[in-house]
């Protein structure tokens, strides 16, 4: 039986089943539908109007606090311009991107003509047969609904058109446990954070859209449906202030985060949703403000993928970045960033001055956070497990929180999916078909799936993003930023331990990998977990300012179980990613290999004597890279890698080789016994050990339990509703709880 490495977890452990429906009646039901004849095709027209500034509760553009207007504009000038220069018809962005240019400028003209209904075949297939990712298309198709029945020639799109997205929103089926046709099969993957709020967020402005139409799948009005929605919505905001982001970071989900929330700010017509929607956006920006530098979001990141880290340009969040921030060396990268595009149609909501000013702030900062929930996998097998803040393992309607921290690995949840993957014929999806073979190797048997899953935690709960504590230090050459002692020794599924950075390409990272470098010429290409992609196993990481400390020690071999021995074998070795040709100089001096470009120094150290890997680009993708850059410490997948940074304003080049080789490492024992000892030439000295605690000149530092946030620009306690934050005199006050929105400039 072939199967991929998330549809083996997820068949193995039995947990398929999230998302809970949630009915209430909320505000009362907005007018009925309306019908209109077009060009001899019958259109069911939204009834939303998409509001002016005032007309709802958010500061309107160019108030106190806000962006400067004029600054804003002209970056969405620059990026419509970037992206609209060739008309992508078949693409709901791009012709969103058009629909913006025309709203802004009355003499614009582009070739409406060309969107047809037929240009979408590929997208209808994919909304008629619930194929997954489907509710990131119905999420762009809003924006087509809101501006594509101008009141000019070039903002009048087709009314086929209009009429093929309005079916399909009627028709679509917006919960896992919404009813199901015997003839039909959902493919969606609806649990994971960005897939909560997306669905969510489709389900109420569809709702909004034809409040008097029913909808097929449900038999509830499109009133009905939006008021089941806005619950959900508002407690998923409130979850991000209280307990922060899931999925830590991400470099590709935390764009799929603003899409959704900034797709309610400009469309929503709920005064509720607008603010919460706004509140949310302010986190997602001002995390990656936060941990911005020279156009890389350098944070550790909880989920990304080989495409995302060889460069900054390459992530998903890249182009919204330079679109807000503007301090990325070089231009935009993609015409198709829906992030970016959908602010260039944005009428209400602009982000906090303060926001724009800390991801261009050149002091030397250090940035603390932390992110999740932690649950004990290894707590004891019983009925009742004791679940964290009071989200009851049992109940159903807590599925969706659960699995949005990534839990699939959880012991704890094994009852209650199972029986909803059963009751709602889960199994039959795409990523459940084979795996249901799998299921059955067990027998069904809750029990054993529950004894399996606890005693293999450190393998099966590969997606559990779990509590992440996160340090991030930055100046204006360099940066580092780590997650400390994450699951050390488990297997981590789309994991970014830790990165150094000088510019969007000079970036540095380490991997223990599960499989080898794919062969494949395309650089996308890479299994999750796999060569580049996740961690085989977690490293302990310490971090302090400029220097970080990573010890690999997986807690599991092939001889660990029989059958998750043949799906999950690792490599016998660590790699770094160093890429030479991003930078000016690269040395090797004993186990160092230390690089410099625009004025930002890197050295890393392997326990390990590491060698470069040639790859034959005829055979493997190298990106264009015509340098090794692939640093490979064999021997065993237990090694220990430093790191040190530093910057042309303490020293040249050859100053920070010399005072970073003059101390040699030393590494004493290992496993669990494993015990680091080095002398840094900024932080002085250094110990860290498998099991003992990170000491620095003396004085242990906490690698654990930091606060939700501190920065310089203020501090947020663990479960705060309230978030603050202060740059000179401007401040941004969020409160998740009574939902206020405070600015001054």
């Amino acid at each position: 039986m072939s199967l991929d490495r998330r549809s083996f977890l997820l068949g193995a452990t039995s947990l398929v089943a999230v998302g809970a429906c949630s009915e209430s009646s909320g505000d009362a039901a907005p007018p009925t539908s309306t019908t209109t004849e077009a060009a001899g095709a019958t259109t069911v027209a939204p009834t939303t109007s998409v509001a002016s500034p005032q007309s709802v509760g958010l500061a309107p553009p160019g108030s106190a606090g806000l962006v400067d207007e004029a600054y804003f504009q002209a970056r969405v000038e620059e990026y419509l311009q970037f992206a609209g220069a060739t008309l992508r018809s078949s693409s709901a962005s791009g012709v969103a991107v058009q629909l913006a240019r025309a709203r802004r400028d009355p003499d614009y003209e582009w070739d409406i003509s060309a969107v047809t209904v037929d240009g979408f075949a590929a997208r209808w297939t994919q909304l008629d047969e619930w194929r997954d990712t489907r509710d990131f298309q119905f999420m762009y198709f809003n924006w087509l609904l809101a501006y594509g029945q101008g009141d000019t020639a070039m903002t009048q799109l087709d009314p086929a058109l209009i009429d093929a997205i309005t079916q399909r929103m009627i028709d679509n089926r917006y919960r896992y446990n919404d009813p199901l046709p015997a003839d039909r099969v959902d493919h969606l993957w609806y649990w994971s954070e960005n897939h909560r709020i997306i669905t969510l967020a489709n389900e109420l402005l569809a709702g909004q859209f034809f409040p008097g139409e029913v909808f097929t799948v449900t038999g509830l009005s499109g009133a009905e449906q939006a008021a089941r929605a806005r619950p959900e919505i508002l407690e998923w905001v409130r979850e991000r202030g209280r307990f922060g982001f899931f999925e830590w970071h991400s470099n590709v989900y935390m764009a799929k985060n603003i899409s959704p929330l900034l797709t309610l700010c400009e469309l929503a017509d709920d005064m509720e949703i607008v603010e919460a929607a706004a509140r949310g956006l302010d986190l997602c920006l001002f995390d990656m403000a936060a941990h911005y530098h020279q156009g890389a979001y350098v944070a550790p990141h909880g989920r990304t993928y080989k495409k995302d880290k060889r460069t900054a340009r390459d992530e998903d969040s890249f182009d919204v970045a330079k679109l807000l921030f503007d301090r990325t060396p070089g231009g935009f990268e993609t015409t198709d960033s829906t992030t970016a595009t959908y602010f260039g149609l944005a009428d209400r909501y602009r982000p906090p001055q303060l926001i724009i000013d800390i991801a261009r702030d050149e002091s030397v900062t250090v940035t603390r956070e932390r992110h999740g929930i932690h649950v004990n996998s290894r707590e004891p097998i019983s009925d009742s497990p004791e679940a964290p803040f009071g989200y009851d393992f049992k109940d159903s309607a807590n599925l969706a929180f659960w699995w949005s921290t990534g839990g699939i690995g959880l012991w704890q949840l094994a009852e209650i999916s199972t029986s909803e993957a059963d009751k709602y014929r889960l199994w039959e999806g795409d990523v459940f078909t084979q795996i249901k073979q799998l299921s059955d190797v067990m027998g069904g048997d809750v029990k054993r799936i529950e004894q399996w899953v606890f005693d293999n935690y450190m393998i099966l709960n590969l997606g559990g993003l779990d509590e992440a504590n996160t340090y991030a230090w930055r100046s204006p050459q360099v940066s580092l930023a780590s997650v400390l002692d994450h699951r050390k020794g488990q297997m981590r599924d789309q994991v970014h331990i830790w990165q150094a950075t000088i510019n969007p390409d000079a970036r540095v990272f380490t991997t223990h990998p599960m499989t080898g470098p794919p062969e494949s010429t395309n650089w996308r290409d890479d299994e999750s977990p796999g060569y580049w992609t996740g961690e085989a196993s977690m490293p302990r990481t310490a971090q302090f300012e400029r220097t970080a400390i990573h010890i690999y020690s997986p807690l599991y071999d092939e001889n660990t179980d029989p059958i998750l021995g043949l799906v999950f074998p690792y490599r016998d070795y660590t790699h770094a990613y160093f890429p030479q040709d991003f930078f000016d100089e690269v040395r090797q001096a004993g186990n160092w290999t230390l690089g410099t470009v625009d004025g930002g120094h890197v050295a890393l150290w392997s326990q390990r004597t590491p060698t470069w890997r040639v790859y034959d680009p005829e055979v493997y993708a190298t990106d264009g890279m015509t340098e090794p850059f692939d640093l490979i410490a064999e021997g065993g997948p237990d090694n220990v890698w430093i790191v040190e940074v530093g910057a042309e304003a303490d020293g040249s080049f050859d100053d920070f080789v010399a005072a970073v080789t003059a101390n040699e490492p030393s590494v004493d024992g290992e496993g669990a016994d494993v015990a680091v000892m080095w002398t840094s030439p900024t932080a002085g000295s250094l110990s860290f050990g498998w099991d003992s605690p990170f000491v620095v000149d003396g004085e242990e530092q906490q690698i654990a339990d930091h606060p939700r946030h501190e920065s310089p620009w203020g501090t947020v306690e663990r479960l705060d509703p309230v978030h603050r934050w202060e740059r000179g005199d401007q401040v941004l006050e969020l409160d998740f709880e009574s939902g206020r929105r405070v600015l001054t400039a």
